[in-house]
């Protein structure tokens, strides 16, 4: 899986390098096809933006805004993580349906 970080008018730590790292790579677990995700933190207001994308150009987005940056990749996280289950989720469900 490619993972990749990039930072807009912030400077990327080795520290929320590793965080944002340790935490994303927890998203195949939810839908398999997960191959590349990136984090865009931007500064001044601490957005974080992460995307994953996954086979069939599917794209998952999830944005969160806050004062600390390791609470938006949390929460930036959680609102994947039910994306990516939702989308499971219904492609077991159409599959079973027949």
């Amino acid at each position: 899986m490619l993972f990749t970080i990039t930072g807009k008018r912030f400077e990327i730590t080795e520290a929320i390098r590793n965080y944002a790292e340790q935490k994303t790579s927890k998203l195949p677990r939810y839908y398999n096809s997960v191959n590349k995700i990136e984090v865009i933190i931007e500064g001044g207001i601490n957005t974080v933006e992460i995307i994953a994308s996954a086979e069939h150009n599917k794209v998952f987005i999830a944005e969160e805004t806050g004062q600390d940056v390791y609470a938006c990749i949390d929460r930036a996280v959680g609102k994947l993580e039910r994306q990516l289950t939702r989308k499971k989720e219904k492609e077991r469900d159409n599959r079973h349906r027949h």
